[in-house]
């Protein structure tokens, strides 16, 4: 028994003698190595500030950047306790190079969401047009973006090609043009189908009264077609819209403007 002690006690020694250097020095690498992480992580969040960096974003960025310095601290440990790193990193890269592979889609999206959240092509309730759809703004997520339409639908965009392709953001300017499309007959003159449509408009709550244009585009036997062009805040565009197509309605029949004549060609055999 006491042959196995003496035994055991030996290999501890050596155990210590040839590995406890290695290992106080690896703790002590790894000490000073998060020491210095905490000093760069505080560092590059002065940075980020005084870049002005959206702070949605700040906790993400020195997330990602924390993890990278952390694994390659811990890599050096581990090469300090005499651990193969180049195999390791061989193993750690074919691991990810597997995953890339399997979730490139998300990735993309991922991707996508860092760029859309860095420039800011957008904000949240921002009214913009993208991939087909148009709505306000609701979230900015890190894989999609979430747009509230018109007609209160919620629509789902994932990030990746929401950021390669082009986006229409009708809120930046603050103001926005509604084109629209208006025809009286012919028999009631330009100027008294104009002077109705611009009463209709000087109604309107919601437009630009001193800018807009009522202008003739197309004559026929029958009719006079204008082309009326209202400005109006992005936030209130749908309110524009049915509410100068009500009102000119309404107008036309207080002025007794006629609508245009249909004419029908009978041929008889």
């Amino acid at each position: 028994m006491d042959i196995k002690l003496d035994s055991i006690k030996e290999q501890l020694i050596l155990a210590i003698t040839q590995y406890g250097g290695k290992i106080l020095l690896a703790i002590v690498v790894f000490i000073v190595g998060r020491f210095i992480i905490g000093r760069v992580m505080s560092f590059i969040g002065q940075r980020m500030n005084s870049s002005h960096i959206d702070r949605d974003v700040q906790p993400f960025l020195k997330s990602l950047v924390g993890v990278a310095l952390t694994v390659m601290l811990l890599i050096s440990c581990a090469g300090i306790l005499g651990v193969q790193t180049t195999s390791f990193v061989a193993v750690l890269g074919a691991a990810g190079l597997a995953v890339g592979l399997a979730l490139q889609g998300s990735l993309a999206n991922f991707a996508g969401g860092v760029l859309l959240l860095l420039f800011k092509p957008f904000r949240v309730g921002d009214l913009i047009n993208a991939q087909g759809f148009t709505g306000n703004v609701e979230a900015i997520r890190i894989f999609d973006t979430v747009l509230v339409t018109v007609d209160n639908k919620t629509v789902t965009l994932p990030n990746g090609p929401l950021s390669t392709g082009p986006i229409t953001n009708i809120s930046t300017r603050g103001d926005i043009r509604v084109d629209m499309v208006f025809a009286g007959g012919s028999q009631n003159g330009v100027d008294k189908i104009r002077a109705s449509i611009e009463k209709a408009i000087a109604a309107c709550p919601y437009a630009n009264a001193t800018t807009h244009d009522v202008l003739v585009t197309k004559l026929t036997e029958n009719a006079i077609f204008f082309d009326v062009r209202v400005w109006t805040k992005a936030t209130t565009y749908w309110e524009t819209y049915y509410f100068v197509h009500e009102h000119i309605s309404k107008q036309f029949g207080l002025d007794k403007v006629a609508a245009p004549i249909q004419q029908y060609t009978v041929n008889q055999a």
